[in-house]
């Protein structure tokens, strides 16, 4: 019942709002003539004062006096052959706002609204939350508040703030849950890409050592491995960079899904990206580190061609191929993980302007609301991209 009352007083607030400039505008035409007359008087009176202080001619006062004079008789002279009008109603624009508004406004709820929903005071959703990302991190927070020593709660928190990109949350979440529960690599790892995402991408003093920990815990950790391969890169020490990321390849199975974005990376630094055999056992040809016919992908001619060229020859090749992928997605921009690929290339090749382009492309394809648009921005923002403009 309160809903109702409250839907009839903002309707009935607005039909006031809309109304009161209809009815002020007829009354405020029958002023315009008694306006008139005023501003003539007041000139009189005007003039007197500008002949008392000698500041006119009384020639020059004479002949400004006749001429308001004239206009002041002229308007007197119409007032009493017009006959005064009715103040004009614009009745069917008023009929509109006060019946058919409130009207089509109600049909308009009845038919895509729900009245019979119950209310959902925020208490309620808290105990049932669904699938309301927004609520379930809510009920999380008050239960963390409340426990600040649940280390699990942390634990549990941490990922969904880095998804949703509240980062500085993130990494308070997982420093927490690191001391609660002891480091892990899951953890240290996450806490470095967290540390990462606050800078820009850029691989930092601090986030290099969370990485160096997950290693001694497990030496054999892919993710912590290519980003310390990464923080090398990123340095300026290209030949450190490619050994890293060679071993990396070389412990990698063939089907491992970052096992394009090493060889990428090996072909950045100059090396020679590691082949894969689709007839090996246990190769899985539909994966990614598997295909090699996939866009952007070197093949096994181009990795036989790039063992027998010099530096220069090999970068020139490399900048052919990254043409070659620029020119296939414009003719099929379906390709999320080939957009994933142009853009990271031009970074590492140091042309950030066709980086740009080739994000604003790729979110043209994918846009920002869904996962995929997001991942393409978090890696402009890891390569140091600008994302201003990029998503308009």
């Amino acid at each position: 019942m309160l809903f109702w009352i409250l839907v009839a007083a903002l309707t009935a607030a607005l039909a006031v709002i809309l109304l009161y400039p209809l009815l002020r505008g007829a009354k405020a035409a029958d002023n315009i003539r008694a306006g008139e007359t005023a501003v003539y008087r007041d000139q009189l009176r005007e003039l007197d004062r500008d002949l008392d202080g000698g500041l006119i001619t009384p020639e020059e006062a004479d002949y400004a006096r006749a001429e308001i004079g004239r206009r002041l008789i002229a308007v007197s002279a119409d007032e009493p052959a017009e006959t005064p009008k009715p103040a004009r109603h614009h009745r069917f624009t008023e009929a509109f706002v006060l019946l058919l508004l409130p009207v089509l406004g109600l049909c308009l709820y009845l038919t895509t609204g729900r009245p019979d929903l119950p209310s959902q005071p925020l208490e309620a959703r808290l105990e049932n939350p669904g699938n309301d990302v927004a609520v379930l991190i809510t009920k999380a927070e008050r239960h963390l508040a409340e426990k600040p020593d649940d280390g699990k709660g942390w634990d549990v928190l941490a990922p969904i703030y880095f998804r949703t990109m509240r980062v500085n949350d993130a990494q308070v979440a997982y420093r927490n849950a690191i001391r609660l529960l002891g480091p892990s690599p899951v953890r240290l790892d996450g806490l470095a890409e967290t540390l990462m995402a606050v800078s820009d991408g850029v691989v930092t003093e601090e986030a290099r050592k969370v990485l160096e920990q997950s290693l001694t815990l497990e030496p054999d950790n892919p993710r912590a491995r290519f980003y310390i391969a990464l923080s090398m890169e990123q340095a300026g020490r290209p030949d450190e960079a490619r050994q890293a990321f060679e071993a990396l390849a070389k412990q990698s199975p063939a089907d491992a899904p970052w096992l394009p974005l090493v060889n990428q990376h090996i072909a950045m630094n100059g090396g020679a990206p590691a082949g894969t055999n689709p007839a090996a056992p246990g190769a899985n040809p539909a994966a990614p580190g598997a295909n090699p016919a996939a866009p952007g992908n070197p093949t096994q001619q181009d990795v036989a061609a790039a063992e027998t060229m010099n530096a220069g020859d090999r970068q020139q090749m490399i900048s052919g191929m990254v043409e070659s992928l620029d020119a296939k997605l414009s003719e099929d921009p379906n390709n999320f993980e080939g957009w994933m690929r142009l853009v990271r290339s031009y970074a590492v090749l140091n042309d950030k302007d066709r980086a740009a382009g080739a994000l604003k492309r790729g979110l043209a394809a994918f846009p920002p609301p869904g996962e995929q648009g997001r991942q393409l921005l978090a890696l402009a923002r890891e390569l140091g991209i600008a994302t201003e403009g990029a998503t308009q």
